[in-house]
């Protein structure tokens, strides 16, 4: 398993969302990056969560926070754990006082929670393996980053991680 942090949020060519799952040890512009497509409510939730921005309301992922609050309970770790047929699958660990559960989630879910209660993020090595690309972000230059980018992400597609 690799620790990652949420490098961003982007939209392909088609429309679609992506997050984008940097490994910790990586240094900007060298290494991986794992894009998982993921739905527009989950990527207006994670992004939410990691700019700690404020809402009219709850979204359906602060509540899941909400509730673990009230009952004791923490979300420890979140993991990534296989592709099967181009689709991602993901654990939620939750310790509640001696009890450690292990929850099946979709990775975007998994990330959003993570994502507001400080929970480390980690990715199976073989996942890693499979579906990371090569890392062209490159924090310091983000204009011809961002247009890399863009390539990138007109030319991959979710096909492409089918088994």
């Amino acid at each position: 398993m690799v620790q990652v942090r949420v490098a961003g949020v982007a939209v392909d060519s088609m429309g679609q969302h992506v997050i984008l799952l940097k490994p910790l040890s990586d240094a900007p512009g060298v290494g991986s990056i794992v894009p998982i497509w993921i739905g527009a409510q989950e990527a207006t939730s994670i992004l939410v969560a990691v700019e700690n921005a404020v809402t009219p309301r709850p979204l359906a992922h602060d509540l899941m926070t909400v509730m673990l609050q009230q009952l004791e309970a923490q979300v420890t770790r979140v993991e990534v754990t296989r592709i099967t047929d181009g689709t991602f699958f993901a654990e939620i660990t939750v310790a509640h006082g001696d009890q450690v559960l292990i929850i099946d989630a979709r990775p975007s879910d998994a990330i959003a929670l993570a994502s507001r209660v400080g929970a480390a993020i980690w990715v199976a090595d073989a996942v890693i393996e499979e579906a990371g690309m090569p890392d062209i972000l490159d924090e310091d230059d983000a204009e011809v980053s961002v247009d890399e980018f863009k390539r990138f992400l007109d030319e991959v597609d979710p096909e492409d991680f089918r088994g």
